[in-house]
C-alpha cells in the first residue's frame, strides 16, 4: 500500500527538480557570449535527454539494484525486484532529475569552445555510469552509506560529483581564446545577459524547495511534515545569506558589490546547504549559507587567477568547492553527532571520508574519460570556430537573438582587446579619476596649433570663423558621440536655435583613456564597450560655429566622457520627394495634398 500524499509530495519534488534545467539554461546563457546562447541551450536539453534515457536502461539498476558495497546490480530498464517505500515509477523519475542535475552543472563550466559530439558522448557516461556508481555508495546501500556518511539530497552526490567532472574537463579543455593575456593574467569575459543570469538564479531558489523538500519523499506523519517544513526553512536561509556574505566580500575586495558572484553566492548558500538540511538547526543554516558564500568568491577568484581553469558561471566553486564544504560542514552543525554539539570528531571524520573518496572517483574517471575524447572525437572546437561562435558553425545558427543589436566580442587570440579605436571617452561616472592620454584641460575646441619648423602659430579654423561670404551651397555635418542621458538637453538646445532635423544612432565605444579598473567576476575588465548615441546634425545656412558652441556649451562638464564633437563637408544633399538640393534640400517646405 502507498500512500498517495507522499506519491504526490515526491512527484511534485520531481517537476521543480526538472525546472532547474531552465535555471541552468537561463544562468549559462547569460554568463556566456551571446554567439554561444543556442549551444547552451542545446546543452542543456541533450543533458536531460541523456539523463532520461541512460539513467532508466543502466543507471538506476546500478544506483539501487542491489544492497552491495560497491554496486548496485544490472536491473535494466528499472526492472527486477526493485522495493521502495514509493512507486517504482515514481522514485524513478524523481532521481531522473538529480542525475540530469549533476550532468548539466559540468556544461557551464566548458562552455564557449567544447565539442559538441564530445559534450554528448560524455552527458551519456556520466548519466549511466559515473553518476550512478558513487550514488550508489551514498544513496543505494553501498559502503558510504553504511559507514554513517550524510548527505540528505545531494551536496557531495549530485554537487560536488558536478563540480568535480566540470573542473577536469575545463582544465584538459583549456581556456578561452582571450581569457589570460601573454603574461597569463585573467582577463574579464563578461556575459551578455545579466537578466537571464538573475532569473536563472531565482528559478534555481524556486526549484531547490523540490530538491530539498521533496528528498523527504513523504509528508505522511507529524515528524515527517516537520522535518520537511525546517529542511524548506533551512534551505531558503542559507541561499538568503550566502547571497549577502558574496555581496558582503565582493564588496569589500572590489570596491563594488559585483552582480554576478552575488548571484552565484545564492547557489553557493544552496549547493552548501543540501547535505545536511534536515540535521542542522536554522542558526546552523545560516551559518552555512555564510561559508559557503564567503568560500566561493575566493575559490573563483583562487581558480582563475592562480589554477588558470576558465571557467565562465562559476560552476567549480559553486558545486565543486561548496559542495564538498557543506557535506563537511554537516559534520560540523549537525544538532546530533556534530562537532559543535558535542559529538566529537567522528561525524565530521566520515564526512570527510566521504568527500574524498567520492571526489577521487569522479576525478579519476572523468580525467580518462575526457583524455580519451581529446584524443579520438576531439574535446576543443578549432579557434576558427571558437572565435566564430558555436552558434553558427556547430548548429548553423546565425544568432540566438535575430532582430536584436547584440555587442560584438572583443577577444581575440592574442589574449587583448580585439579593438582598440577610441570613439568616445568613458563616462566620469563609471572613471572618476582617469589618466587622460592628453591633456585638455586648457585646448578649446575653436583653436588648433600647426607646426612649422621650429616655430608654431594658432589657426582658426575657416569654419568656425563667423563669415558672410559663405557660399550658398556649402553644406557641413556635425555629429557628436554622447552619452543618451544628455540626449533630450541637447536636441531642445539645438532647437532653439533653429535645428529641426538631427538623426540618432545607437553605438558603442570606448575612449583612449584609462580609468578605473573594473572587475568582473575578480578579474579586470580589459575594454569597455559602453553604450553611446551619435547625433548627426546637417547644416547650411546657420553658421557652423554657432551649433559647434551650442554644443559644447550643453555637453559641457570638463571630465572626459563628454564627447567628442566631429565636423566634416558634404558635396550635395537630394531631397527625394521633389529632388531639391543643396541648401534648398534642407529647408522645409509645404506638403499639397
Amino acid at each position: 500500500m502507498y500512500s498517495s500524499v507522499d506519491v504526490i509530495w515526491t512527484l511534485l519534488g520531481a517537476f521543480l527538480v526538472f525546472f532547474m534545467q531552465a535555471g541552468f539554461t537561463l544562468v549559462e546563457a547569460g554568463f556566456t557570449r551571446a554567439k554561444n546562447a543556442g549551444n547552451i541551450i542545446m546543452k542543456n536539453l541533450i543533458d536531460f535527454c541523456f539523463g532520461t534515457v541512460l539513467y532508466w536502461i543502466i543507471g538506476f539498476g546500478i544506483m539501487f539494484g542491489g544492497s552491495s558495497a560497491i554496486f548496485g546490480g544490472f536491473n535494466f530498464f528499472a526492472s527486477g525486484t526493485l522495493t521502495f517505500d514509493l512507486p517504482t515509477p515514481t522514485f524513478l523519475l524523481f532521481q531522473t532529475v538529480f542525475c540530469a542535475t549533476a550532468a548539466t552543472i559540468v556544461s557551464g563550466a566548458m562552455a564557449e569552445r567544447t565539442n559538441f559530439v564530445a559534450y554528448c558522448i560524455f552527458s551519456a557516461v556520466i548519466s549511466g555510469l559515473i553518476y550512478p556508481i558513487s550514488g550508489h555508495w551514498i544513496w543505494g546501500g553501498g559502503f558510504l552509506a553504511e559507514m554513517g556518511f550524510h548527505d540528505f539530497a545531494g551536496s557531495t552526490a549530485v554537487h560536488m560529483v558536478g563540480g568535480v567532472a566540470a573542473f577536469v574537463g575545463a582544465a584538459i579543455l583549456g581556456p578561452r581564446i582571450g581569457k589570460y593575456t601573454k603574461d597569463k593574467k585573467s582577463q574579464a569575459i563578461p556575459g551578455h545577459n545579466l537578466t537571464f543570469a538573475a532569473l536563472g538564479v531565482f528559478i534555481l531558489w524556486f526549484s531547490w524547495f523540490g530538491f530539498n523538500g521533496g528528498s523527504t519523499t513523504s509528508m505522511t506523519g507529524d515528524d515527517t511534515m516537520v522535518l520537511a517544513s525546517n529542511v524548506l526553512v533551512n534551505t531558503n536561509i542559507a541561499a538568503a545569506t550566502g547571497t549577502l556574505a558574496a555581496m558582503i566580500v565582493s564588496w569589500i575586495k572590489y570596491k563594488k558589490p559585483d552582480v554576478s558572484l552575488t548571484l552565484n553566492g545564492t547557489l553557493a548558500g544552496l549547493v552548501g546547504i543540501t547535505a545536511g538540511c534536515d540535521v542542522v538547526s536554522a542558526p546552523g543554516a545560516l551559518a552555512i549559507g555564510t561559508i559557503a558564500g564567503i568560500a566561493m568568491v575566493f575559490a573563483v577568484e583562487f581558480i582563475d587567477n592562480k589554477l588558470r581553469v576558465d571557467d565562465p558561471v562559476g560552476a567549480v566553486a559553486v558545486h565543486g568547492v561548496c559542495g564538498a564544504l557543506g557535506t563537511l560542514l554537516t559534520g560540523v552543525f549537525a544538532v546530533e553527532g556534530g562537532l559543535l554539539y558535542g559529538g566529537g570528531l567522528n561525524y565530521l571524520g566520515t564526512q570527510f571520508i566521504g568527500v574524498i573518496i567520492t571526489m577521487a572517483w569522479v576525478g579519476a574517471t572523468t580525467t580518462v574519460l575526457f583524455t580519451v575524447l581529446k584524443h579520438t572525437v576531439g574535446l576543443r572546437v578549432s579557434e576558427e570556430v571558437e572565435i566564430a561562435g558555436l552558434d553558427i558553425v556547430e548548429h548553423g545558427l546565425p544568432t540566438a537573438y535575430s532582430g536584436f543589436v547584440v555587442a560584438p566580442d572583443m577577444t581575440d587570440g592574442s589574449g587583448e582587446s580585439a579593438s582598440q579605436n577610441a570613439l568616445v571617452g568613458t563616462g566620469s561616472i563609471l572613471n572618476p579619476t582617469p589618466e587622460l592620454a592628453t591633456n585638455v584641460a586648457n585646448i578649446k575646441l575653436e583653436d588648433t596649433v600647426e607646426e612649422t619648423g621650429s616655430s608654431t602659430a594658432t589657426v582658426t579654423k575657416d569654419w568656425l570663423r563667423p563669415s558672410t561670404t559663405k557660399e550658398k551651397n556649402d553644406i557641413t555635418t556635425i555629429s557628436v558621440v554622447i552619452n543618451e542621458n544628455k540626449l533630450d538637453n541637447l536636441k531642445n538646445g539645438l532647437e532653439d536655435i533653429g535645428i529641426e532635423g538631427l538623426t540618432v544612432t545607437q553605438v558603442l565605444g570606448h575612449g583612449i583613456q584609462k580609468g578605473n579598473t573594473e572587475y568582473y567576476r575578480g578579474s579586470p575588465v580589459p575594454t569597455k564597450l559602453l553604450p553611446k548615441v551619435k547625433v548627426d546634425v546637417v547644416v547650411s545656412s546657420i553658421p557652423v560655429h554657432q551649433v559647434v558652441e551650442k554644443m559644447k556649451r550643453i555637453l559641457h562638464t570638463g571630465n572626459p566622457g563628454d564627447g567628442k564633437i566631429f565636423v566634416s563637408s558634404m558635396e550635395n544633399v537630394i531631397r527625394i520627394s521633389n529632388s531639391d538640393e543643396g541648401s534648398e534640400a534642407l529647408q522645409g517646405y509645404d506638403t499639397k495634398i
